[in-house]
């Protein structure tokens, strides 16, 4: 479902509950969010939240830690935020607890649908079966949450030219789990999130607003880290000409990561053009990266796995403060007619390695199976070991180097 056509559209999975929500469904209309109930145009005031200190396992999944849920929403609360954006869970965990204290808060969450295991390799990118299984999974999981808001089916996936043919199997991704989620009478919707990169920028932001409506992202994300200190502003950092990418864009737009760490303290002064004139009336708001503390220096608390201690630095006073001066000056949906035309898809050219209007296949382990069947000689296990994938890889290459192997390559600038 082509949401920027809808004149409304619920979002998330309120039919699955019989259980009055105590959150507000979500709206898109055009290009904007709207509370559906209010009316009023919604803007994301978030923070990326993946806490890693102190895990225990290989399996982060900070919707699972009940002490930390405990301890961090009542922070958020504190922080002003409305929602936050979760990379990583298990979806065989329970969940239950800690969604249903955001709910409370009035907390929404963005969920990334990728794994490290189940997820498009930007460098040999594959959009397979058990892939496709994984994330279906996740999202039966996590349907019967109203304050789950919206997917996200790539994060920073194509990041440079040469990984722009992964690009293809992203929005492949998103037709099939868009197709998944209407058949469970679900219209969360699914979007992707860029590196802000700008060789192939205005390509990737073209490409998933184009085609097929069936195909297209429903919203989209940058990851940007340009603005840095008190010493930058709105056009010297570049936010002006992200901004003016946007400006025409027919559906959603929001940060899904900001806040540079490289200038210390951090004052967050990008907050104000986010939600002011600047930016207001063309992004939906943003996800500040990151909530807490780890080896990368971006946090504004230091947590522990299980533990329910908190320390805030001073980054935390500033962005808290950055939130509580701004008041977003939306529309109304009643009054707002959303314009515009969907995007022209890209040509393929030497920075944009992708044949548009052509997607890889849905995976299909039925013809997978057939195909399987039909072979004379197959391994024993579904499994290869590291050191038997590296010897396919061998011989494959042998034969390819020997004559065409056209019916079994990816060449997306093809299509």
């Amino acid at each position: 479902m082509k949401f920027a056509t809808l004149a409304s559209a619920s979002l998330g999975a309120l039919c699955a509950s019989s259980v009055v929500a105590a959150i507000d469904p979500l709206t898109i209309k055009g290009s904007k969010w709207f509370n559906s109930k209010t009316g009023e145009q919604f803007y994301f005031k978030g923070v990326a939240y993946q806490p890693r200190t102190g895990l225990k396992s290989n399996n982060p999944d900070p919707l699972a830690d009940t002490v930390g849920c405990k301890r961090d929403v009542a922070v958020f609360k504190d922080l002003g935020i409305n929602s936050i954006r979760v990379y990583d869970v298990d979806y065989t965990n329970s969940h239950d607890e800690c969604m249903k204290l955001l709910e409370d808060a009035g907390i929404y969450v963005l969920l990334d649908m990728p794994s490290p295991q189940y997820s498009i390799n930007r460098a040999e990118p594959h959009w397979d079966h058990d892939t496709m299984s994984h994330w279906q999974a996740k999202v039966d999981a996590f349907a019967k949450y109203p304050n789950l808001v919206a997917w996200i089916a790539g994060n920073e996936v194509a990041n440079d030219v040469e990984t722009t043919p992964s690009a293809a199997f992203v929005k492949a991704a998103i037709r099939d789990m868009k197709a998944y989620l209407k058949t469970k009478d679900l219209t969360t919707p699914v979007g992707y999130a860029d590196n802000d990169d700008p060789k192939i920028r205005m390509n990737l932001i073209n490409f998933f607003n184009c085609g097929d409506e069936g195909s297209r992202a429903d919203f989209y994300g940058i990851n940007t880290y340009r603005w840095c200190g008190d010493k930058t502003d709105f056009k010297t950092s570049g936010y002006e000409d992200i901004t003016k990418n946007m400006t025409s864009y027919t559906i959603p737009s929001l940060l899904t990561e900001y806040g540079c760490n490289l200038v210390r303290p951090r004052t967050f002064s990008e907050v104000k053009s986010l939600y002011g004139t600047d930016m207001g009336s063309t992004f939906s708001g943003g996800i500040m990266y990151e909530f807490t503390e780890e080896d990368n220096e971006y946090g504004i608390v230091k947590v522990s796995f299980g533990d329910s201690k908190v320390e805030k630095n001073s980054d935390y006073d500033n962005f808290k403060k950055a939130l509580a001066g701004v008041k977003p000056q939306g529309v109304k949906m009643d009054s707002y007619k959303a314009s515009g035309k969907d995007s022209v898809c890209p040509a393929s050219s030497s920075v944009w390695h992708v044949k548009s209007d052509v997607l890889p296949p849905t995976p299909s382990q039925a013809r997978c199976q057939c195909m399987i069947d039909s072979l004379g000689c197959t391994f024993k296990n579904d499994k290869l070991s590291t050191a038997e994938g590296k010897l396919v890889g061998e011989v494959v290459g042998n034969i390819c180097g020997a004559t065409s192997c056209d019916e079994i390559s990816v060449d997306t600038a093809k299509g």
